[in-house]
């Protein structure tokens, strides 16, 4: 039997991000008017203010990983990475433009998230002044971070159980997709020669230059907001957030394995948990369905 022709056009076109498993979705969020001010953690302003910094923080981020992969784009040879790297560019762009629109929500509402803003793009304008692959080390640093705080929006129950559930549902789209990508900037760090020194600096670098805009700016916050003397309310957040079983003194015990020789964001064993909220979201009763506008390019 003679093998089906594959003509020029089918055999030179390109697969797209939805092919490879990393699709740009594009979904349009709206935020309740009556939404409680501390939306997360049952109202206590120290957690709930971090999520606003972690908001604040994702437009000049997302931008900051995106430029580092795109400079070594061109040296992308393996059709299927190549694909990644445009799912990838999409899916961080997306999150961008939605968190800006979260952040427009807040400010609204007189909170402020023009101080992360400013204090994390400094950290970041430190971080372009190193060399192109030392800073796509850092991105896959932080992606590595951000992969386990996705994991973490998605199955602790404390915070899902004490967040706005309409606040939710850009945390969890967020969440989804950063998993889906987890590995495309240390595959093309990979591809282009990257060294596990480099991964090491990579972690100093980000304990040294961004996580004190972070911290600073949440202090900012909470002072702003008048919380910085609310002695109980702040002691409960502390413990929710940094206790023994806390939301980040649990990711922070996965970031050492960045360090390790043979370490691959792959072991972060998330397909299960990507199945189930693709279907919770996306599905044929998904809580974002409706508002899913490019289902037809994703099918």
């Amino acid at each position: 039997m003679n093998a089906p022709v594959q003509t020029l056009s089918t055999a030179k076109r390109a697969l797209t991000g939805a092919q490879v498993g990393v699709p740009p979705r594009h979904v349009s969020f709206t935020y309740p008017d009556d939404a409680a001010r501390y939306c997360f953690y049952d109202g206590n302003p120290l957690a709930s203010l971090l999520f606003v910094v972690f908001s604040g923080i994702f437009p000049p981020g997302e931008r900051f990983f995106m430029d580092t992969v795109r400079h070594f784009r061109e040296r992308v040879s393996d059709p299927v990475l190549k694909a990644q790297v445009a799912g990838f560019m999409g899916q961080e762009a997306l999150h961008g433009r939605e968190h800006d629109r979260l952040n427009d929500f807040f400010r609204a509402r007189g909170i402020d998230v023009a101080t992360p803003e400013r204090l994390v793009q400094w950290g970041l304008d430190q971080l372009r002044r190193l060399p192109p692959r030392q800073q796509l080390a850092c991105t896959c640093a932080m992606e590595h971070f951000t992969a386990h705080l996705a994991e973490a929006w998605l199955t602790d129950d404390l915070f899902r159980r004490q967040a706005d559930p309409r606040m939710l549902q850009l945390w969890s789209w967020h969440a989804l997709e950063e998993m889906e990508h987890k590995s495309v900037a240390f595959d093309v760090f990979e591809q282009v020669g990257g060294t596990v020194h480099e991964r090491r600096l990579a972690m100093l670098l980000i304990l040294a230059v961004m996580a004190p805009p972070i911290f600073a700016s949440w202090i900012a916050l909470i002072a702003r907001e008048r919380q910085l003397f609310n002695v109980r309310a702040n002691r409960r957040g502390l413990r929710v957030l940094f206790g023994r079983q806390g939301f980040i003194s649990q990711l922070m015990k996965h970031m050492p394995a960045f360090a390790r020789r043979d370490f691959h964001p792959r072991e972060q064993e998330t397909a299960g948990l990507e199945t189930i909220w693709r279907e919770k979201l996306f599905g044929l009763q998904g809580e974002l369905r409706e508002a899913f506008t490019n289902r037809e390019a994703m099918a």
